[in-house]
Order: structure tokens, then sequence, then C-alpha cells
């Protein structure tokens, strides 16, 4: 059951159901489902069809690609307001996941189910707009992937993602390394190398950033 409060919440998450009739938005949160799942839980694996089409209210999912090793490939993050484009293809395509969905914090969503979704996307146009902008630049932030994968040492590639987030940052080894899709061992080699070079200083769980402009020019080379 939505309450009054979740269904605010949804209003702003996702501004553009504002614009429904109030009998058809009614109808469209009676058929939803409204979960809480913790930090650490799995919210879909590859080759599992898809139930619903998730509205995140609040924490994060982390969508990995894994491979039988154990490796993982990080490849997009969603949060409150944006619609994954996994699930998105999967509804509209009628086949199962292609990747892993974990969630990084706790989270608090509601589902739609896949008729609801449908329908949302055949009757407004604001929604429809919406997921085909998320597809848009979630292709563009993939094909970047791809081209650092394909054309970047590791070196390279963490330095970028160093110089892209706001320093100190943080975090673990072993989150950067499955970010990277690389082990916890090379990346810390990695950062030791550059504190060496006295771009940044490492601490527990802290990276802090002391010449980015050497990372960024490491980038380049």
């Amino acid at each position: 059951m939505i309450d009054a409060a979740t269904q605010a919440l949804v209003l702003q998450r996702y501004p553009m159901l504002r614009e429904l009739p109030a009998a058809q938005l009614a109808d469209l949160l009676a058929d939803a489902a409204l979960l809480r799942m913790p930090a650490g839980s799995l919210m879909f694996d590859e080759n599992q069809p898809c139930r619903g089409f998730p509205l995140l209210l609040s924490g994060s999912v982390r969508i990995v690609k894994a491979v039988p090793s154990g490796r993982e490939l990080h490849l997009y993050q969603v949060r409150p307001g944006d619609s994954c484009i996994l699930t998105s293809s999967c509804l509209l395509g009628h086949a199962p996941y292609h990747a892993r969905g974990t969630a990084e914090h706790d989270l608090e969503l509601v589902v739609l189910p896949p008729a609801a979704f449908k329908r949302l996307m055949a009757q407004l146009e604001s929604f429809r707009e919406h997921v085909f902008s998320n597809f848009s630049q979630r292709l563009t932030d993939l094909m970047a992937l791809v081209s650092a994968v394909a054309f970047q040492k590791l070196d390279q590639r963490l330095a970028a993602l160093l110089v892209a987030r706001e320093s100190p940052l943080r975090t673990t080894h072993q989150a950067l390394a499955d970010e990277l899709g690389s082990v916890r061992e090379i990346v810390s080699r990695l950062l030791k190398n550059f504190a060496d070079q006295g771009w940044l200083r490492l601490g527990r769980e802290q990276i802090e950033v002391l010449d980015a402009a050497a990372l960024a020019r490491s980038v380049a080379l």
C-alpha cells in the first residue's frame, strides 16, 4: 500500500508523474509495491526476468557486469529520480537482465508492474522523454567506459577517477578496484606509487588528492 507520504515523495523524485490526472495516478500507485532493502542486497542478477520498474526514492544501486572469475566491471549507478536503463530495456525488449544490481546504501523504492510501466511509456510523453534521456546519457557514459577499458591503462583510469571525484575521497581500495574491474592488490600498488610521487595522501578509507594537475597529466600520456 502506497501511503500519502510515499506518494508525495514519488512525485518529488519523479515530478513528471504530477501531469497524470488524479484518478490515473491513483490507479498507477494502487498496482505498485513499496520495498525497503538494506545495503548489500541483490536487487537483480544476470539472466533473471524483470519483475517491474523501480522508482527509487532513497539510496543508490550499483550496476555491474560480472565474469566467471568473480571480477566485476562497474557500469553505472542509479540514484533517486533516475531510471535504470537496463530495467527499461528488459521491459521494452521482453528480455532478462544482462548485469547485476546491488544496493550500495539502504533503499526505499516503489516498483511499478510491467504493464503500468508500458502504459506510462505509451501515454505520458514527459515520462517517455525521461526514460530515453537516461538511455542517451548512460549510452554516452558506457561508450566512454568502453574506450577507457580498451585504450587506457589501469593507472590512467585510476588517475582519471581520482581527478573526477571530490577530495578527500572517502572509499576503500577494494571499492576502487571493484569500480575499475580490477583487484585490490593492483589498485593499492598504484595508489602507493601516486602517493610516493606526492600526488596524493593515503589515509584510512580516505584518499586526499594533493596534485590534481599531475594526475590529469598522467591520464593524457
